[in-house]
């Protein structure tokens, strides 16, 4: 089918939308880290069941103890450190500004990459960069009362999202890094990314049952067990995000060029914009439909420059 890869990259952009979106009601509900933990473990389940029916063995199997530790420590920074602030910018400044902020995870990622793999920074990446920050600097800044310049978005949301925007790219380069270690030949090649994401799981349900429990005990997740709205948000967020998303958009750089695929999955910003307003009533401006759009350009010059 022509342009197969095209269609499943658009398809991945709305299907983390509805992540996005469905995050920020979850959050709103059930608190971040009642969410968390639920979509953890959920993970976890869709997972055992993939390895069962794929390999007969509900577990990875021949995994090198060196893979294993780091893709715990991407999960760490990833999911606990980087899902929490996520979430956290979601309740405070919405998911649609959230998203906006996430296309500095490639930035992040190269900057972590330039460190840790002595990957080069090229001209058109500083460029890329530059552009990103245009865009979000355009939809988040306006001008204030008593100055110039102003943040029109609170200070708190606004951190918490780059704190995403920068474990994303850091737990992406630690996830690299850890299949780099991977030697398995009896696993299909693309059954590694799960097996990974699996193990990084492992460490997202560990660090935030450890969160939840030292800060609000037991009580926030019986309670959710019994709220089948939250549930059901829960389940859904789970499988358009890690489960659905992850391995379409895998799929998507089978059919078409990683450049393309990359670009087009980094559509969000843009396509959350409709579904904000009419769920949340968030208003629509110039400010952040030109913001966006800059934002998503910088992101393909990443992939594409």
């Amino acid at each position: 089918m022509t342009y197969l890869g095209e269609l499943i990259s658009i398809g991945v952009a709305f299907s983390w939308t509805a992540t996005a979106l469905l995050s920020e009601f979850g959050s709103k509900r059930l608190g971040n880290l009642t969410l968390n933990v639920l979509r953890m473990a959920l993970a976890l389940v869709f997972s055992l069941v993939l390895f069962g029916v794929v390999t007969g063995e509900p577990l990875p199997t021949g995994v090198s103890s060196e893979a294993i530790s780091w893709m715990l420590l991407s999960g760490l920074v990833g999911y606990v450190i980087g899902d929490f602030c996520l979430f956290q910018c979601y309740i405070i400044i919405g998911s649609r500004y959230g998203q906006l902020f996430m296309t500095l995870a490639p930035l992040s990622a190269a900057l972590m990459a330039w460190v840790t793999l002595g990957q080069q920074m090229t001209a058109m990446s500083i460029v890329a960069m530059l552009v990103t920050l245009v865009g979000i600097g355009i939809s988040v800044l306006g001008r204030g009362e008593h100055h110039k310049v102003s943040l029109r978005l609170p200070l708190s949301g606004v951190l918490f999202a780059i704190g995403a925007a920068v474990c994303q790219g850091v737990g992406l380069v630690l996830s690299k890094i850890g299949m780099d270690h991977y030697n398995t030949p009896d696993m299909p090649e693309w059954l590694i990314p799960f097996s990974a994401n699996f193990y990084r799981c492992v460490a997202g349900i560990i660090g935030f049952t450890l969160l939840l429990y030292f800060r609000d005990g037991v009580a926030p997740l019986r309670e959710a067990m019994h709220d089948r709205k939250g549930l059901t948000v829960a389940t859904a967020t789970t499988i358009f995000g890690p489960f659905v998303g992850v391995g379409f958009s895998l799929m998507a750089v089978q059919y078409t060029a990683a450049g393309i695929a990359s670009t087009l999955m980094a559509m969000t910003p843009i396509i959350i914009l409709l579904p904000s307003y009419w769920l949340f009533h968030e208003r629509i401006t110039w400010r952040a439909v030109v913001g966006a759009f800059i934002s998503v350009v910088g992101v393909s010059l990443f992939f594409l420059g």
